[in-house]
């Protein structure tokens, strides 16, 4: 179930510019920046309460997929998890801002594409969106169907 602002700031309490309350974890494969391929990314910074639901979630993708189809699925390019924001189009902070949401393949998952064309929403991923729900996460694309690329932690 998502979780609504009130929520999260009772239960992650609330977001600032120099996420005191993150910590940094190390991926079990290696990433690329989905902006700069050539960049790759070891380690992200997520909210400490879920950390370990971050690296549960990766090493159940590597698992399932091996990191030679994660790389082929651009499952590995990141899109980023704390960044201390406003939503897209609206004024109440993004889940980003707490660091408890994550984009993946933010190019062939962009914001407003629906099922119709968004990447993840291909047969080939279903796995990859019920390993993050299997650790309690939600997809935005599953849910309601845009923002394929964003899932973020739900109740």
């Amino acid at each position: 179930m998502m979780l609504n602002t009130a929520q999260i700031t009772k239960k992650y309490g609330k977001p600032n510019q120099q996420g005191s309350y993150l910590t940094t974890i190390h991926l079990p494969y290696p990433m690329v920046l989905a902006w700069d391929t050539k960049t790759k990314v070891t380690k992200m910074r997520c909210h400490k309460l879920i950390a370990n639901d971050f690296i549960a979630v990766f090493n159940d993708l590597l698992d399932y997929y091996g990191y030679e189809k994660i790389v082929e699925l651009g499952i590995d390019r990141f899109g980023g998890c704390f960044n201390f924001r406003a939503m897209r189009g609206g004024s109440d902070y993004s889940r980003h801002s707490w660091a408890i949401a994550i984009d993946l393949d933010p190019d062939r998952n962009q914001l407003k594409e629906t099922s119709a064309t968004a990447r993840f929403a291909r047969p080939e991923y279903k796995p990859m969106i019920d390993i993050f729900y299997k650790h309690g996460f939600i997809s935005l694309g599953r849910e309601k169907n845009y923002d394929w690329m964003h899932f973020e932690k739900g109740e």
